[in-house]
C-alpha cells in the first residue's frame, strides 16, 4: 500500500474504493457517450429521409439499431397500427421518457461519491486529529510523542485531500454527463417533432364531410 494511503488512516480504505467504482462508472459513460454521439445524428437523418420516401425502409433500418435510445423511440410510434397525430405525439413522448433511466444511468452513484467522499476525508481529518492531540505532551519536544504527534497530523491532511480530490474528479465528470444528457433530450425532442411533422404529411387528417 502507498505511503499516502498508510498516512490518510482507515478512512483512506473507502475512498480509494469510491474512486475504483467512479473511474469504472466514468469509463463506461465516457464510451457510451462517446459512441451516442458519433453515431447518432446521421442515423437519425437516414432513418427520416428514409420515411419521407420508404415508412416501411425506414421500419427496417430502425429495428437493425434497436440498441440505440432514438431507435425505440420512433419505433414506439411508427408501429402503432393507424395513430392519430395525438396519438403518435403521446407514444413518441412516452417512449422518450421511458429512455430517461439509461440516459441518467449511474447519476445516482456519481451524486453518492460526490456527498460522501468529503465527508470520509473530514471524518479522516477528526480521527488525525484526535490521534495527534491524544499523543501530544507538554515539555516532550523532540521525544517519541512527537513522531505521533506528526503521524496524526499527516493522516488528517492526507485525508483531507483524497476526499477532496475524489468528489472533485466525480463531480466534473458527473456534470459533463449532465450536459450530455440534456443536449441528448433536446435532440431527441427535435427528431421526434420532425418525424411528427413528416407522419402527419405523409397521413393528413381526413376532412370531415360538411
Amino acid at each position: 500500500m502507498p505511503v499516502s494511503a498508510i498516512a490518510g488512516g482507515f478512512v483512506t480504505l473507502p475512498l480509494l474504493g469510491f474512486s475504483l467504482i467512479a473511474v469504472a462508472l466514468i469509463v463506461e459513460r465516457l464510451m457510451f457517450w462517446l459512441r451516442l454521439n458519433r453515431r447518432q445524428r446521421p442515423f437519425v437523418r437516414e432513418v427520416l429521409q428514409l420515411y419521407a420516401r420508404e415508412p416501411a425502409l425506414a421500419i427496417e433500418r430502425l429495428h437493425q439499431q434497436r440498441q440505440w435510445p432514438i431507435a425505440r423511440i420512433f419505433l414506439a410510434a411508427v408501429e402503432l397500427p393507424q395513430p392519430t397525430p395525438e396519438e403518435f405525439r403521446l407514444a413518441l413522448e412516452s417512449a422518450a421518457q421511458a429512455e430517461v433511466p439509461l440516459l441518467k444511468r449511474f447519476n445516482t452513484a456519481f451524486e453518492t461519491i460526490v456527498s460522501v467522499a468529503p465527508l470520509l476525508g473530514l471524518l479522516g481529518t477528526i480521527l488525525g486529529l484526535i490521534r495527534a492531540f491524544a499523543n501530544l505532551q507538554l515539555g516532550d519536544v523532540g521525544g517519541t510523542a512527537t513522531a505521533e504527534v506528526t503521524a496524526g497530523i499527516s493522516e488528517a491532511l492526507v485525508s483531507t485531500v483524497l476526499g477532496l480530490v475524489v468528489a472533485i474528479a466525480t463531480l466534473l465528470f458527473a456534470n459533463l454527463f449532465r450536459s450530455f444528457y440534456q443536449r441528448q433530450f433536446a435532440f431527441i425532442q427535435e427528431a421526434g417533432g420532425q418525424l411528427e411533422l413528416l407522419y402527419r404529411r405523409i397521413n393528413p387528417p381526413l376532412q370531415s364531410p360538411r
